[in-house]
């Protein structure tokens, strides 16, 4: 990213830095920090290294801030490692430009997410961070050297912009922890069919159509089958991706009567199926057939396993909202309020390709599940 002149204000730019600024950070670093000072080797290391980036706010009097930003190999996460601006210049806007500038970079290079910590005792970073749309997300005890908690906050910093020939898929939240595939099929049918309803009532019906009764603890999810056959029951093409023909959910139970509970439902939705003609493919979607199917305004609803977002281990239903050439998009209908989520949190969620294709596959045995989405069989007939 080239950033060279980029003006802060009147007195300040922004560029990046050499190794030729290696002794003016030194000495910036002295200044500005009492502990926790990166020392002269981890600065040329930084300045050094080709995965990182460092860049400056410069005055006529020399260097007056920086900002250290790290890109984790093998993933789409960035971390603000430093943030420097010495005391004289302060409160003239210098560190928001910085931040601003290094998300930019990181964007540019790839990244979805920044990370970051920052001190307890800090309120005015804190605010900074905050009014730049970061969302403290946990809490690291005895962190900095004089024993100061740092606050953990993130911000997803790439969106997808959808082109005009794209199908938009609208959002809609679980009102239940149980209803994620019901959540998720009404996206779909609604990006399908405007007038397909898109509340509470219906979330609740389509659930009772396709529950499967059990899962490990509660109230049962949603299986493929069932959710293909309410589809079908509404006037949309439903087909069925699985890569095997056992039970679905069955392996976390471990009461024998809900086990054969759940065979019961499994082999009925199994046979309604049937019945309806539904296609039934034991080839799993691919990442590149999805991307054919949303050209071809048909929508994924996929099965995954949320450890990957939430570190907990359980089945969960996405819609696969677009696909480019870096990030397969979700609509993930599960917002956590106790977290401070919104709808920005979780539409059009980028999930790196290969990092979406471990996703989705569920529990010991690696099930894999996904139903595809087509218009409704009356527009069709048009």
């Amino acid at each position: 990213m080239t950033i060279e002149k980029t003006s802060v204000s009147r007195a300040a730019r922004l560029r990046e830095a050499g190794i030729d600024d290696l002794e003016a950070l030194v000495r910036l670093e002295k200044d500005a920090f009492e502990t926790d000072r990166l020392s002269r080797r981890s600065l040329r290391r930084f300045l050094q290294g080709g995965n990182d980036h460092l860049l400056l706010a410069e005055t006529a009097d020399g260097i007056v801030g920086y900002i250290l930003l790290l890109k984790r190999r093998g993933t789409r996460l960035a971390r603000l490692y430093s943030l420097c601006v010495d005391a004289v210049s302060r409160g003239q806007g210098i560190a928001e430009a910085l931040v601003r500038a290094g998300e930019e970079a990181v964007r540019q290079a790839g990244c979805a997410s920044l990370r970051l910590e920052v001190r307890r005792d800090n309120p005015a970073a804190i605010r900074l961070y905050t009014r730049l749309g970061y969302r403290q997300f946990g809490t690291l005890s005895d962190y900095y050297e004089d024993g100061t908690d740092a606050l953990r906050f993130e911000k997803r910093i790439r969106f997808y912009e959808r082109e005009p020939s794209d199908l938009p898929i609208p959002y809609y939240s679980q009102t239940t922890p149980f209803t994620c595939g019901a959540s998720c099929l009404m996206m779909a049918m609604k990006a399908l069919d405007p007038a397909a309803p898109f509340d509470q009532r219906e979330e609740l019906r389509l659930w009772r159509e396709a529950t499967t009764v059990f899962m490990t603890s509660g109230h049962g999810g949603c299986g493929p089958r069932g959710l293909a056959l309410a589809a079908r029951r509404r006037g949309f093409k439903a087909e069925v991706f699985l890569n095997g023909e056992g039970v679905l959910f069955i392996d976390g139970l471990r009461d024998e009567s809900k086990r054969r509970a759940l065979k019961v439902v499994h082999a009925d939705y199994h046979e309604q199926a049937l019945a309806a003609r539904i296609p039934l493919s034991y080839q799993p979607l691919s990442v590149e057939e999805m991307e054919r199917c949303l050209n071809q305004r048909k929508v994924p609803v996929v099965l995954i396993s949320s450890y990957r977002l939430t570190r907990e281990k359980a089945p969960h239903w996405i819609v696969v909202s677009a696909v480019d050439d870096d990030f397969v998009y979700i609509h993930d209908p599960e917002i956590k309020i106790e977290r401070d989520e919104s709808v920005t949190d979780k539409e059009y969620v980028p999930i790196d390709r290969a990092a979406f294709s471990r996703m989705a596959r569920f529990g010991q045995s690696g099930v894999r599940a996904a139903l595809l989405l087509s218009a409704p069989r009356r527009r069709r007939a048009r």
